[in-house]
């Protein structure tokens, strides 16, 4: 067991010093998702009722579309450098790698998105409840987008198709988006979220399970 938990540690410290260091790929998608986010209420005007009912869920489609631009990050340099197949024929179990690479693609990008998230809540004016139903949302989301996404980006390594992992990985993110902005909104007009926490809460025990067994599955498919 500790062996495992060693070769955990170690793919996810070098995930993190390779993002680190090329860091182009995030910063790209965060002011991204910082511009779009901007762009909505300097459309309204900041004082109209309108963009504390639109901001929230304005927030989480950005968080989507910023996601799918940083996705292709998880596998892309083990792809170029030819160390994807040395982690298939590895003796340790191809699940757990993975899983450790989709790990260090949340803590890059998934982490800062949910900092920046709640700040540009404070920024805009947004209530109490609706920040804190956004954080709670995000917390929970986030995690599935990566795990989503790292099972379309194995299926589609090597094509380069950068629209077609967007064409998957949207449609497999619509139910956490709308349980997502449905929480918030329940929060906004003072009514329990509790229903759709434990659905985002549930979806991400489901991936937690499953989507680095279905990724492990995918990256063998694919290279073989």
């Amino acid at each position: 067991m500790s062996e495992y938990i060693n070769i955990f540690n170690v793919i996810l410290r070098r995930d993190l010093i390779l993002a680190f260091r090329d860091k182009t790929d995030f910063i790209n998608s965060l002011f991204f998702f910082i511009i779009v986010i901007t762009l909505f209420p300097l459309s309204f005007g900041t004082k109209s009722t309108i963009v504390n009912e639109i901001i929230p869920g304005m927030i989480w489609i950005s968080a989507l579309l910023a996601t799918c631009l940083t996705l292709e990050t998880i596998f892309r340099s083990d792809f170029e450098d030819g160390s994807i197949e040395q982690l298939t024929l590895s003796r340790y179990p191809l699940t757990l790698l993975v899983s450790a690479k989709i790990f260090a693609h949340w803590i890059t990008f998934g982490i800062p998105l949910i900092i920046i998230s709640l700040l540009m809540g404070i920024l805009l004016s947004l209530s109490n409840e609706i920040i804190m139903a956004l954080f709670i949302t995000l917390i929970l989301g986030t995690p599935i987008l990566s795990l989503l996404g790292s099972v379309m980006v194995a299926l589609t390594i090597g094509l380069r198709g950068g629209m077609l992992l967007n064409l998957l990985i949207l449609p497999l993110s619509m139910p956490v988006l709308i349980f997502s902005t449905v929480a918030i909104q329940n929060a906004a007009s003072n009514q329990s979220m509790i229903a759709e926490v434990y659905f985002l809460a549930g979806i991400l025990v489901l991936t937690i399970t499953l989507a680095p067994l279905a990724t492990a599955a995918a990256l063998r498919i694919r290279l073989s």
